[in-house]
């Protein structure tokens, strides 16, 4: 068993204290707005990367560039740069309009006693379409403080089950980057992963629901109506049964951007800005969309060449020496697993990001404790979502405190937290599902 180089972890720690540390200070220290996501996260990285080309003298520059080409240039890092751009034009066709659609649809044919219980169903239902948590609290969010004014609900309640139900979709989802990120990185099929995901989620999800409807449905509640349009729903409805039929990826957000776009501009829901005409919006509405994954896409570059470098110095075989010496056996792997990408995400506040850095080390970790593609991908995916729909610096608690604010509704993250039943309920279910005697390989 080698022992590895610590060291080569280096680039590691000075990423961690320049975008936890920076972070933590702007939030806290300074009281700056979402502080948290003022510090550059791409340049971090490159600051990281600047630190591992100093370490290892032996190694000339031009051999380290030529590293960092090959961990760059493997085929998953390609393939999830490629989704990632897709599942930008995706949203970016269908728009809000289409997912609004699906959510005051799923409200108006639910008794309204059942009001947030339909929220949290509603927003895994989304998120899940979606592929986007973050998208799903934007949009439902407003909806959730009209629930809460209309039938005496707390605020602080529904919102925090939209949040739950947002991370729900974010796990799941095949058109989620967090799912391709891990996918690709251990190298499973994303039917694969969603079944043995399900199996986890599902009686989180149904306990969330008991736990909901236990607090709620003995109050009175008003009912809420919003006009929606049947045929918008489509392009979500197609995406979620070709994903979950293990349809290639490819395919399946193809022909959601081709019905969706048929569908939006059959329907006129395309509003063209001034000197533009539906076309032209449409086609900008995509860019936009598209652009918006750039940062996403980058992150996965430079991560792949840092941790071809860690790899090439030491750097995970000694940080796999520990592993294997603090947990034992294959339910100890699979924990050890879980542990170092919920890490990851509390020093980054961005799954995917958890997960792309876990990758690496994740895979080495399969093979050793002979954990299956499919279980590590689970693994790493959902204990990323735990740890990222809990955090009050993340990006989901933030979106869904301003937008409330813009409802006139102020909460606080720590009034959010106590409410996230989900993420609660779905981390006693992994553990669970990591500690039960197993009948069958996982």
């Amino acid at each position: 068993m080698k022992k590895g180089n610590p060291a080569a972890l280096l680039p590691i720690g000075v990423f961690l204290v320049l975008y936890l540390g920076l972070g933590l200070l702007f939030e806290y220290g300074m009281k700056i707005p979402m502080g948290f996501y003022n510090v550059p996260i791409v340049a971090a990285f490159l600051v990281a990367i600047c630190t591992a080309c100093v370490q290892n003298r032996s190694v000339s520059f031009d051999k380290k560039l030529e590293i960092m080409g090959q961990g760059v240039g493997d085929k998953n890092i390609i393939t999830m740069l490629l989704i990632f751009l897709a599942a930008g034009a995706f949203v970016g066709v269908v728009g809000r309009s289409s997912a609004q659609s699906v959510a005051y649809f799923m409200l108006s044919v639910i008794p309204p006693q059942f009001a947030v219980a339909v929220l949290f169903v509603v927003s895994c239902f989304i998120s899940t379409a979606m592929g986007t948590s973050v998208g799903t609290i934007t949009l439902l969010t407003p909806i959730a403080v009209e629930v809460a004014n209309a039938a005496g609900y707390g605020s602080a309640l529904c919102i925090g089950t939209i949040v739950g139900g947002s991370m729900f979709g974010d796990n799941l989802s095949v058109i989620s980057d967090t799912t391709i990120a891990a996918c690709n990185g251990q190298g499973c099929a994303m039917k694969d992963k969603f079944r043995g995901n399900f199996l986890i989620a599902l009686p989180a999800a149904l306990l969330t629901i008991v736990i909901i409807l236990a607090m709620t449905v003995q109050k009175p509640a008003v009912q809420i109506t919003h006009e929606y349009n049947l045929l918008q729903m489509l392009p979500y409805i197609l995406v979620l049964i070709g994903g979950v039929a293990g349809v290639n990826v490819f395919v399946v957000l193809l022909g959601g951007i081709v019905t969706g776009a048929v569908i939006m501009l059959a329907t006129g829901s395309i509003v063209p800005d001034a000197g533009q005409n539906v076309i032209s919006q449409l086609l900008m509405n995509m860019g936009s969309n598209m652009a918006g994954m750039f940062e996403t896409c980058m992150v996965a570059i430079l991560v792949s060449a840092l941790c071809a470098l860690i790899r090439v110095g030491g750097g995970f075989d000694a940080l796999l020496y520990f592993v294997r010496r603090v947990f034992r056996g294959k339910r100890g792997g699979q924990l050890g697993m879980g542990l170092l990408v919920t890490a990851m995400d509390v020093a980054t506040a961005n799954n995917t990001v958890a997960i792309v850095m876990a990758n690496p080390i994740a895979k080495e970790m399969s093979q050793d404790y002979d954990i299956t593609p499919r279980r590590a991908a689970c693994l790493l995916d959902t204990f990323s979502c735990i740890a990222q729909g809990i955090i009050p610096y993340g990006a989901q608690i933030l979106v869904a405190i301003s937008a409330a604010k813009e409802m006139g509704c102020i909460v606080s993250s720590f009034d959010i937290i106590p409410n996230l039943f989900y993420p609660y309920l779905l981390l006693a279910c992994s553990l669970i599902a990591i500690f039960m005697p197993a009948k069958k390989k996982a």
